[in-house]
């Protein structure tokens, strides 16, 4: 997992100026997106809805791309409490194999609910990579030790297996698979042929009888 750092001592004015901003503009962001979709969401627009100068959007996110990525951040702090501290199986509490399980089901969900913002957010001026670490890795790792040390998985390698394993939780990955925004297949129908292939690919992966 990433580690939160603390400020020390209360946070300048002009800082918590710059943070009732960012609340403020993602806040507002939402908004709109509900209630028209994330094609209708620009930077002008939102400064205007917000009743902000342009150039305060720019310093917030930088881009409109940066927008989206801003709203996925905060969405997915949210998601990692609950994969930290909810309740179970998502969270802490239930056999390992229930937890990867519903991690999976849970990660696939969160994606496709943010798919098209989560396409919003990538900036066609960069290459669109997989990444090797972050929270899936680091989680799937740590409930594939777990596996080992009941006798439930018996490979040498969990570092590798759990970078295959998180990969397959990818935003790229599962966008790939996920309808457009005007697509016919419903995003509901699709998470559960995607959750249900997750959860058969735990049971090969633990032996799960």
């Amino acid at each position: 997992m990433n580690a939160f750092r603390l400020p020390v001592g209360p946070p300048s004015a002009e800082r918590a100026d710059a943070a009732r901003n960012r609340e403020h503009l993602l806040k507002v962001a939402r908004e709109m997106i509900s209630e028209s979709g994330v094609r209708r969401l620009t930077m002008d627009a939102l400064a205007e809805r917000a009743q902000l100068g342009k150039g305060t959007v720019f310093r917030r996110f930088g881009s409109r791309a940066g927008i989206f990525a801003a709203l996925l951040d905060d969405a997915d702090r949210t998601f990692q409490q609950q994969v930290l501290y909810g309740p179970p199986p998502l969270g802490p509490g239930a056999d390992v194999t229930a937890r990867l399980v519903a991690y999976g089901r849970a990660r696939i969900e969160f994606l496709l609910e943010h798919h098209a913002i989560e396409r919003a957010a990538l900036d066609r001026n960069q290459q669109v990579t997989i990444a090797a670490g972050g929270m899936s890795t680091t989680h799937i790792r740590m409930l594939l030790g777990q596996a080992r040390r009941e006798g439930l998985l018996h490979t040498a390698d969990i570092d590798s297996l759990a970078m295959q394993l998180a990969a397959a939780l990818e935003g790229p990955f599962v966008m790939y698979l996920a309808p457009e925004e005007n697509a016919t297949a419903g995003p509901a129908r699709r998470a559960v042929a995607l959750a249900d292939s997750w959860e058969s690919l735990v049971e090969q992966v633990l032996k799960v009888q």
